[in-house]
């Protein structure tokens, strides 16, 4: 008899690990707590030359080539208009939104169920597998359950409810797309400032023109919900102007020419969750290891997590002999990237005196990487599928 996995969350790594396991010879369905689909949610984020080879791997490739930008080099740049550094490092950026639909379209074609409204609520052993139990009454049985439910993951508390909560990282989050707008730069440049009080990244869409950008708003504390939601947009806007007023750079034009700016969100990583795995239940992506956006990795981590666990559960015995091979083969890796983007964060805020030592250093730093390749561990990452993974002794 196939085995078949239910799936909790359907943004990225849940429509991934679906396509994964049905190559690896297992059915799945996917279960999600919004009652629809992600269309038009989100702004934008980077795809690394390692999460689009992992694509690849599934011949998912050609899905995703063709959207958003292509954007191999990074200029980075202070808030007086010196430049600190440009490198390269191959990367897609992508709306979320698109990348989700591609995504979820090709699941439904390979014929994977879908269930929308399905918030998990709690979930038991079986005989011979789980029983999940959703908030609208419903129950659904698998022979394991796969956590893809992000950095709230309902099932990271079904697995451990002692685990830790996310660890604040100081910085808030917003971005959006301005039209009709001019800016320095050309297509295929991520362009990165440090202005004096906040962070600041865009890049221009080749076809017409477009300007994607986000920026990262420090604040010491972190603020509720609630707060941020009082927030109205006109005075959204204007905090935003105001962080960048007396800065070089386009940054008060591209806000300026944005119609929609979206509140801010907050912004979370998660250093170690010491547990993912149970007998019949596995954490993966953001559920297991969420990492700051300035690693630029937390979709490509979801996705090789997704590859990486269906070839685990093609070549085990047990369920549970793959989630432990599994975590052997990815928890280093992850948790060395969540601590990568956590020192990225770090620089966007650094007050006078750290921004003066950061500018001072930071173009020898990145000379000196770029001549090491020292991030190399981290983009030249590969799964080959047709190796078969073995169960620790």
């Amino acid at each position: 008899m196939t085995m078949k996995a239910l799936i909790i969350g359907g943004g990225i790594a849940g429509p991934v690990a679906a396509l994964a396991l049905r190559r690896a010879g297992i059915d799945s369905e996917i279960y999600e707590e919004y009652d629809r689909g992600a269309e038009g949610v989100g702004a934008f984020l980077t795809l690394a030359v390692n999460g689009l080879e992992a694509l690849r791997v599934l011949n998912l490739y050609d899905l995703v080539r063709d959207l958003g930008v292509d954007t191999p080099i990074m200029e980075i740049t202070n808030g007086r208009g010196r430049r600190l550094a440009v490198f390269e490092q191959p990367s897609r950026t992508i709306k979320r939104a698109d990348l989700y639909r591609v995504l979820r379209d090709e699941a439904v074609r390979a014929g994977v169920p879908i269930h929308y409204g399905k918030r998990l609520t709690s979930a038991s052993p079986t005989l011979h597998g789980v029983r999940a139990y959703f908030a609208d009454g419903t129950q659904a049985e698998g022979d394991l359950l796969i956590g893809a439910d992000g950095l709230r993951s309902r099932t990271r508390m079904l697995i451990d409810p002692e685990a830790p909560r996310a660890r604040y990282v100081g910085l808030l989050n917003t971005g959006g797309f301005a039209d009709g707008v001019t800016v320095p730069g050309r297509p295929g440049v991520n362009h990165f400032i440090f202005g004096r009080r906040c962070f600041f990244g865009y890049l221009i869409h080749p076809d017409d023109g477009q300007v994607w950008w986000f920026a990262n708003p420090p604040s010491r504390r972190e603020p509720s919900r609630e707060e941020l939601a009082e927030i109205s947009p006109q005075r959204w806007r204007a905090l935003l102007l105001d962080l960048f007023e007396g800065d070089e750079g386009p940054m008060q034009d591209i806000i300026r020419a944005t119609e929609t700016i979206p509140a801010p969100w907050i912004t979370y990583d998660f250093p170690s969750v010491p547990k993912w795995y149970t007998e019949r239940m596995i954490i993966i992506g953001d559920a297991a290891h969420a990492t700051s956006p300035a690693s630029g990795q937390g979709a490509s981590m979801a996705i090789e997590d997704a590859v990486v666990l269906a070839k685990c559960l093609r070549d085990a015995d047990r369920p549970v002999d793959a989630f432990a091979a599994f975590e052997r083969l990815r928890r280093s890796r992850v948790e060395r990237i969540v601590a990568q983007g956590k020192r990225n964060g770090n620089g966007k805020a650094p007050g006078i005196v750290g921004a003066f030592f950061r500018d001072l250093i930071l173009p020898v730093v990145m000379r000196q990487m770029a001549k090491r390749d020292s991030l190399a561990w981290m983009y030249d990452y590969r799964i080959d599928w047709d190796e078969r993974v073995v169960p620790a002794a």
